[in-house]
């Protein structure tokens, strides 16, 4: 499954060195969302402050038609060295779904801890635990809130295109397997993205 397709990351306020991807980048997406069609999903602003030290972002989802999804996922981290980092993010996402008899729509909301690790400055493994409590949906039409944990396991590549522009693309698979989980089983979640800086 395509987690997010032309995904966009800006990052303001970056140095350029910044954006050659020295871990100070921030999150792509990791909200669970239920399987989709695919859909233009734009991470939002990254930024860093202090001492490049400390970065922050986040990210915007969007997918109409019959499943319709808007999430927002804020996002901060730390570089404790030059080449690990580690930082949380928070999700929320309405979702409201006309594939059945029945449209269902729910408000789901999570968190989610990462780490990252940069081998090369271009290449980097990542682990994030997430957890994302949905509505879900018998067959009967009932519905039951309950927490649905991940552990996505993966790394990325990324690559400097232009001054301030870099390219970046990553996949991670989420190892938990849980009952509740939207994604099919051991479906990678694909992400790949542009980081442009002023």
């Amino acid at each position: 499954m395509i987690r997010c397709l032309l995904a966009l990351l800006i990052a303001m306020a970056l140095p350029p060195a910044a954006l050659a991807q020295s871990g100070e980048d921030a999150d792509s997406l990791r909200a669970p969302a239920a399987p989709a069609p695919a859909a233009a999903v734009a991470p939002a602003a990254a930024r860093k402050a202090g001492p490049q030290k400390i970065y922050y972002g986040g990210s915007i989802g969007l997918i109409f038609g019959d499943y319709t999804s808007v999430s927002v996922e804020p996002m901060v981290g730390y570089n404790f060295t030059p080449k690990f980092s580690a930082g949380g993010r928070v999700s929320y996402e309405y979702v409201r779904d006309h594939r059945y008899t029945e449209t269902h729509s729910s408000h789901n909301y999570g968190f989610g801890t990462f780490g990252r690790y940069r081998f090369i400055p271009e290449l980097y493994g990542h682990a994030e635990f997430a957890a994302m409590n949905y509505d879900l949906y018998t067959a009967s039409g009932a519905s039951t809130r309950d927490w649905v944990p991940f552990l996505y396991l993966g790394g990325g590549y990324t690559q400097r295109i232009a001054k301030n522009v870099s390219a970046y693309a990553e996949i991670l698979v989420d190892v938990w397997q849980d009952d509740n989980s939207p994604y099919q089983d051991w479906a990678p979640q694909y992400c790949f993205g542009i980081g442009v800086g002023f």
